[in-house]
């Protein structure tokens, strides 16, 4: 069995498990708690109150964090026609149909965000076993299939920080939030930005409590459960 190591152990000792932060003092442990030489990436967690076997009761939606991701974000975009050059004029990463739909069968993925024009998902279509799980797949609902026209909008939005989060099959959204490196109080703004999409999402078919926990983690640390009341009133109010 892996053990955690001695660093790992040190910046445990920095969290009262037995405490729920406020989401300010919450971000300020996970810096002080630190203990690699990457800039991590902070993430958030939310163990939900749906049922996601049912129809109804998806979770599902994107965000603009307002402070980003603290990192470069490669944008695909399948088109044809004039899409490709409204997407090469718009700066995305990489342009084009079946010759993409071909490379990523083939097991390329370089790239974080796909965009496609409606008129090329018949072809793009066969790549849903490989997009699908990697959460890469276009789709209507995370308004990654758009006009060719829109294109430019869409791809501005993802170097921004534009974040799609979903249920998964535990019941839980795990979503990155920025990196450790930013202040606290963009942090803050990001994670509050994220919780308000989230109960803004909330779904037809949710009963009882939505959002039953929230807990923040940095990618090599330990995770912090968060005070769910603060939390979610400090999401109304923004």
């Amino acid at each position: 069995m892996a053990q955690n190591g001695k660093k790992y152990a040190e910046a445990v000792k920095l969290v009262d498990r037995e405490k729920a932060y406020e989401p300010q003092e919450a971000l300020e442990v996970l810096k002080k708690a630190a203990y690699v030489k990457f800039d991590e990436t902070v993430e958030l967690h939310l163990r939900m109150g749906v049922d996601p076997r049912h129809a109804d009761q998806q979770v599902r939606g994107v965000v603009l964090l307002p402070n980003g991701l603290g990192r470069t974000v490669r944008v695909l975009v399948f088109a044809q026609g004039e899409g490709v050059k409204i997407a090469e004029d718009a700066g995305a990463d990489h342009v084009g149909g079946d010759d993409l739909v071909k490379k990523i069968e083939e097991g390329w993925l370089d790239f974080d965000v796909a965009l496609a024009t409606p008129d090329v998902m018949g072809k793009v279509g066969k790549l849903g076993k490989i997009l699908g799980r990697r959460g890469l797949m276009p789709n209507p609902k995370s308004g990654t299939i758009a006009p060719a026209q829109d294109l430019p909008r869409l791809i501005q939005d993802a170097r921004k920080g534009r974040v799609e989060f979903k249920l998964d099959r535990t019941g839980i959204i795990h979503v990155p939030i920025g990196k450790l490196s930013f202040s606290t109080d963009k942090l803050q703004e990001n994670l509050t930005a994220l919780v308000d999409a989230v109960v803004r999402a909330k779904p037809s078919g949710a009963k009882g409590q939505y959002v039953r926990s929230i807990s923040v983690a940095s990618s090599m640390g330990p995770g912090l459960k968060l005070d769910l009341n603060v939390t979610l009133s400090q999401s109304a109010a923004a």
